[in-house]
């Protein structure tokens, strides 16, 4: 008989094997589209073995773990997550690049090219049902996407799923979120995935796959060469653009090298301001380590801004990493190598504390204020789980620091610096 520490080590493997493959692509979509995030396949007996271990370790984990909503699916219940749906699935079997940059909050260089290139082989997606769960913060959703696509030359549809992380802006429209990286949030997203209708959902798309593969053996084996093709493709795209950018790099460094036998040498110090929240890392990569996170609004000396999308820049005496579409130059100051570094480095801060002041609205005596729409309650953070410092009725009017992108307004509270929700004030 299995012991209860037998089964504890049991549930934790399966959660790491899931954590670990949370990112594989469906065999129905394989190489065709660019997901936040793929629903992992779990068989019945999973399920069953899942079930009696989350059972015998559920006074462990109930102490540390965020409590799970064990709601049903909705089925195309949204009108405007359908739509962002259709739009971005239309978007994909157009290869239209810039109309998914609209609706996602982060597209990379290779998903780009990867939506261009299989674009080539769609006609379109004759069905697309949206199913959805609440998300982990106020209007957010976990959206699974079913679909069918439908490749050129070919009569059967290929079936697939998607999952998507939407979020609602403080326009109140919505866009899928792929930027998010929050250990709590993914964490959440990561036990919906395993809960039974989400896994039963995606164990349908599988067997539909599985079925079309043996029924249709033409279009199982231009599926197979279709990922081949594709991935090839992105790679000699992004070899020949790394090699371009080479090419330029080493080009701009001749010039600078003949620039710097000039009388005068000069370097040029520029300084910009985040356009919205975003991580601080410690390298070039969505991987790295995370030192941090910019508030819409805070400025940064930037020491160079990288062709693959990043900006290097001064982050608490050290260097860091930000992508550059986060980023808005808002002062560029040329200052000769040549002469008194005191100079230097106080002309720089005097700069650095002009952009700031500027940046502050209520610096120059202009304050700016939001009134109260209905009762909210203050808090130290831009969190409802950070400390409430107070509350501020219908009516009230709050003294506005800064509006900030992920939903939360900055305001002076009896002196100090708190936060409300923006959907509470005007």
């Amino acid at each position: 008989m299995i012991n209860k520490d037998q089964l504890k080590e049991k549930f934790h493997s399966c959660k790491e094997w899931v954590l670990n493959h949370s990112k594989i692509v469906l065999p129905a979509v394989v190489g065709v589209c660019v997901a936040i995030t793929v629903v992992v396949a779990l068989s019945a007996n999973k399920k069953e073995m899942e079930k009696q271990v989350v059972a015998a370790v559920e006074t462990e984990e109930s102490s540390t773990e965020v409590a799970i909503p064990e709601e049903p699916f909705e089925v195309n219940a949204y009108p405007e997550i359908n739509n962002i749906m259709q739009s971005y699935y239309t978007a994909l079997a157009n290869g239209d690049v810039a109309t998914i940059e609209t609706l996602n909050s982060y597209v990379s260089e290779k998903e780009k090219i990867h939506i261009a290139e299989i674009s080539k082989y769609i006609e379109s997606y004759p069905q697309i049902d949206v199913y959805t769960k609440k998300g982990p913060v106020e209007n957010s959703f976990l959206v699974y996407a079913y679909s069918h696509v439908k490749f050129s030359d070919y009569e059967n549809t290929v079936p697939g799923m998607q999952t998507f992380y939407v979020c609602r802006k403080g326009d109140g429209s919505y866009y899928i979120n792929e930027g998010e990286e929050d250990e709590a949030v993914l964490d959440y997203i990561r036990n919906i995935t395993l809960q039974d209708d989400v896994i039963d959902l995606n164990n349908k798309v599988a067997v539909e796959y599985n079925d079309l593969c043996a029924s249709d053996e033409a279009l199982s084996a231009f599926l197979v060469e279709l990922d081949s093709q594709i991935k090839i493709s992105v790679g000699e795209i992004l070899a020949a653009s790394e090699a371009e950018s080479e090419q330029a790099a080493g080009e701009t460094a001749e010039e600078g090298t003949e620039a710097a036998g000039e009388e005068t040498a000069e370097n040029v110090i520029q300084t910009a301001r985040t356009t919205d929240v975003v991580n601080i890392r410690s390298s070039d990569s969505q991987t790295a380590d995370k030192l941090g996170k910019a508030q819409k609004g805070d400025t940064f000396t930037v020491l160079e801004t990288k062709v693959n999308g990043w900006s290097r820049i001064e982050y608490e005496g050290q260097e860091a990493y930000i992508r550059s579409d986060y980023l808005e130059i808002i002062s560029t100051e040329t200052v000769s190598n040549e002469g008194d570094e005191e100079e230097n480095e106080a002309s720089e801060n005097e700069a650095e504390e002009n952009v700031q002041e500027e940046a502050d609205d209520s610096s120059n005596g202009e304050k700016e204020y939001v009134t109260v729409k209905e009762t909210v309650n203050v808090r130290a953070g831009q969190s409802q789980e950070s400390d409430k410092v107070g509350v501020a009725y219908q009516g009230d009017r709050l003294e506005l620091i800064m509006e900030l992108a992920d939903g939360w307004c900055k305001i002076k509270y009896n002196g100090e610096t708190a936060y409300v929700k923006s959907e509470f004030v005007e």
